[in-house]
């Protein structure tokens, strides 16, 4: 870090709301080039900005909701800031018995709306806040530093506490990091070029991720109905993406949604009921898919519904026409728009 990295920094009012810098999904970098960049575990949870000013803490989410209340443990980091305005960017966890983030224990607390949901949660999933970037520092905005200058700073303000956390990061290494992390069960690495400024909002080759297995969001068009007893509720959803891939446009509004398979390994059964529910909301006449669909006997049971949920499946590969191989559902996500969800390559 340099002597003073905020010196000569414009001043800049506390802000209300920044949007998250993405990562592009690519392999590591080479061997050759890999000092030149920093390597961080990618967490298996909810990306959400903090907002500490005069000892009060906000939250919002990368579509810019406010996700405070679902968060009470998560507080005290303003209390621990005492009176530095800060803004800081990071995951929201919450680990299983071994110490690992689950998704599946995640959802538990997304999309809670009342106090009282959250209470009632609070006890049994707990949430820990995984803080890895400094946006803004006491009237001052830190995203046009280099990474390296940010992780600094943020280090030295050491957010350490019952649940929330400044994780390591690693200069060069990265295929060890990405071996460790396929070693422990966890997601996989994100990788930071060390002379990256924090860009809001954008999809940057400046940040790379790299999964140990495929994985990614996934528009939910509709459901093939179970058998037998299970006739009238979700055997398996009907998901799919929009034709943009992701990091070939910054922005801009994919159109058309293809068809990527039927998922129905790993539903749970509250998962089935929930699911069954909210799609019989949005049931419609026709198929939303504009590129592709279900075939034989499938496309006949169908049930359509309006193109508005989104879920995280794991898969093994893409097949040649273009749907996933041996695919199983992690998780409902509310944290994106589903007209950004595009085949991540």
């Amino acid at each position: 870090m340099t002597a003073d990295p905020l010196a000569g920094l414009p001043e800049e009012p506390f802000p209300s709301a920044i949007e998250p810098m993405l990562a592009k999904p690519a392999p590591l970098p080479s061997a050759a080039e890999e000092d030149a960049w920093g390597y961080e575990i990618k967490w298996d949870g909810v990306r959400a900005l903090g907002f500490a000013e005069r000892g009060e803490w906000r939250m919002r989410s990368r579509r810019g909701e406010d996700v405070s209340l679902r968060y009470p443990e998560l507080e005290p980091i303003a209390e621990q800031l005492s009176d530095r305005a800060a803004v800081v960017d990071g995951e929201v966890v919450a680990l299983d018995e071994g110490g690992r983030p689950s998704f599946q224990l995640i959802q538990r607390r997304m999309g809670l709306t009342s106090s009282a949901a959250v209470a009632s949660r609070l006890a049994e999933t707990p949430v820990d806040y995984m803080v890895f970037d400094l946006l803004h520092l006491d009237g001052r905005s830190t995203r046009e530093l280099p990474y390296t200058d940010r992780r600094a700073l943020l280090e030295a303000l050491s957010l350490e506490g019952d649940r929330w956390h400044t994780p390591t990061w690693h200069r060069g290494g990265g295929r060890d990091l990405f071996e460790a992390a396929r070693r422990q069960g966890l997601e996989g690495v994100v990788a930071k070029r060390l002379d990256s400024p924090y860009r809001p909002g954008r999809r940057s080759g400046e940040w790379i991720k790299a999964r140990v297995w495929r994985r990614q969001e996934f528009v939910i068009g509709g459901h093939i109905p179970g058998e037998g007893s299970r006739a009238e509720r979700v055997g398996s959803l009907l998901v799919g993406h929009y034709d943009r891939r992701a990091g070939e446009l910054e922005r801009g509004e994919a159109q058309s949604l293809v068809f990527a398979g039927a998922v129905g390994s790993g539903l749970k059964q509250d998962e089935i009921a929930l699911l069954t529910k909210e799609l019989a909301k949005r049931r419609r006449a026709s198929s939303p898919f504009d590129v592709g669909g279900p075939r034989g006997p499938k496309a006949r049971q169908a049930v359509w519904c309006e193109p508005e949920l989104v879920c995280e499946v794991a898969w093994t590969e893409w097949t040649r026409e273009g749907t996933l191989r041996q695919p199983a559902f992690k998780g409902m996500r509310d944290d994106k728009d589903p007209r950004e969800v595009v085949r991540e390559d």
